[in-house]
């Protein structure tokens, strides 16, 4: 039997017969690690733990952690109540908060059912970007039984002043709109919403490099997009604000493809994101998935688990030297294979097992670290860019190929550069109370990732 730390899980191929055809290893693949998974969070009881930061060298220091001489630290944060992020671990803590209402691709699963996401985002935080987090799911549902927006809101308002940013997560449209766009403006702590915002950016790093790869510009080429729920939305948002145009975006849903027509998103007020992009995009108001894949250049699918959501003649109608970011979770709209056998020059997914994972895990991680160093009171689109343009340089550096388009998560150098970028372009935005140059905020960075990994490392050694 061989010892948990022997599972590097690199070669998962290796497990299945020779006779397997592709389709059936990438399900074995699912499945095992599902199944792994389930497993190993019972041994271990989740992934997270509180441990102290600070040392105990006798009896006497539970007066200095504890009472009388934390007096002296309540009434300095109370006389000044910035005082809070440089006495207390809120300058390093996120609140990963979430009604477990779109949890991956499995929906909603009741309040306690999106616990092992978040504890896995916070596990995420602290290994790769040297940040505390604390997963938080909530009970947010009404006398209607569905999960109101209003409490999600209310709860993330009182929880402000313990933590130095929020990261939602998993919430259902259209409430995620109201609940970030509210929260954003209403606190003075980053509120992150990973699902959407951080799909975006990570998105939009993989495109810049697919795109340098391909040869194209991102001002000139077409984009289809399938679905156009919280992630495509922010995602198409951030393409425009990067330089792609508008008249060139197609996204697409259940109902056909967004345009200035569609009066089911202007009659309803909850899906303002979408109807503002149907009046900016699609000005030929094509109306068929089929229609507007012909003759594009990438394709960006958030949408339905497939493997045949998207089809392979779809492909095949595509440009040369198309792209295809599949990226639903937990298996992507087409496997890699079926997209490459129809002709798709650049495949990329949200999964690790398969080549160009585009993954929000290469993002959150060390944005939140370099808004929270310079202790940012939001997280501006700007900020969000600079990520994608950080991300997508450490890869550019190590050179670039139709299979590496974005860095690996084993990849540290990625964590701080994107932590500089965001903090600077904090300073630069003016959301920062604290001003910082670029290689102290790097420096720190790399310095507090390299603790949270060595403690870890430190744990399984002993």
């Amino acid at each position: 039997m061989p010892k948990i730390t022997d599972l590097k899980l690199e070669n998962l191929e290796a497990l299945f017969p020779e006779n397997f055809t592709p389709d059936q290893i990438a399900e074995g693949q699912t499945l095992f690690l599902k199944e792994l998974a389930e497993s190993m969070h019972e041994f271990y009881g989740g992934k997270m733990q509180t441990v102290p930061k600070a040392g105990y060298y006798g009896f006497n220091w539970f007066n200095v952690w504890y009472s009388p001489g934390v007096s002296r630290v309540s009434t300095e944060i109370r006389d000044n109540p910035e005082r809070s992020f440089d006495l207390s671990n809120r300058g390093n803590l996120v609140a990963v908060v979430s009604d477990s209402t779109r949890v991956l691709g499995d929906g909603d699963c009741g309040p306690a059912g999106g616990l092992g996401v978040m504890e896995g985002k916070a596990y995420l935080m602290k290994y790769l970007g040297g940040v505390d987090a604390i997963a938080l799911c909530i009970d947010a549902r009404g006398d209607d039984g569905k999960s109101d927006p209003k409490k999600i809101i209310d709860f993330v308002k009182m929880v402000q002043p313990s933590v130095g940013a929020v990261n939602l997560e998993d919430i259902s449209q259209p409430n995620c709109f109201e609940v970030l766009d509210t929260l954003r403006e209403t606190c003075d702590i980053p509120v992150w919403h990973d699902d959407a915002q951080g799909t975006g950016c990570v998105t939009l790093a993989g495109l810049i490099n697919a795109l340098k790869v391909a040869g194209k510009k991102l001002e000139e080429v077409k984009i289809t997009m399938l679905g156009a729920g919280a992630a495509n939305s922010s995602i198409a948002s951030l393409i425009i604000q990067a330089g792609g145009d508008p008249q060139k975006i197609i996204l697409c849903d259940a109902a056909g493809t967004l345009h200035s027509g569609r009066t089911d998103f202007r009659d309803n007020p909850g899906f303002y994101k979408q109807w503002e992009l149907c009046q900016r995009t699609n000005p030929n108001m094509v109306n068929s998935i089929e229609e507007a894949m012909k003759g594009a250049d990438v394709l960006i699918a958030l949408s339905r688990p497939g493997p045949d959501t998207v089809k392979p003649e779809w492909v095949r109608s595509m440009a040369d030297k198309a792209i295809c970011f599949v990226c639903a979770n937990p298996v992507p709209e087409i496997y890699p294979h079926a997209a490459k056998a129809a002709g798709a020059y650049i495949v990329a997914t949200g999964r690790g097992d398969f080549p160009n994972q585009v993954n929000n895990s290469l993002c959150f991680p060390g944005l939140l670290k370099g808004a929270l160093l310079v202790k940012a009171r939001k997280i501006t689109d700007t900020m969000a860019i600079a990520a994608a343009y950080a991300i997508a340089g450490v890869a550019e550096k190590k050179g670039l190929s139709p299979d590496y388009i974005a860095p690996l998560m084993n990849e540290t150098e990625t964590f701080p550069a994107v932590a500089k970028a965001v903090a600077l372009q904090a300073i630069e935005d003016g959301v920062a109370r604290h001003e910082m140059t670029g290689d102290e905020v790097y420096a720190q960075a790399k310095r507090e990732i390299d603790e949270a990994r060595a403690l870890t490392h430190h744990l399984i050694d002993n």
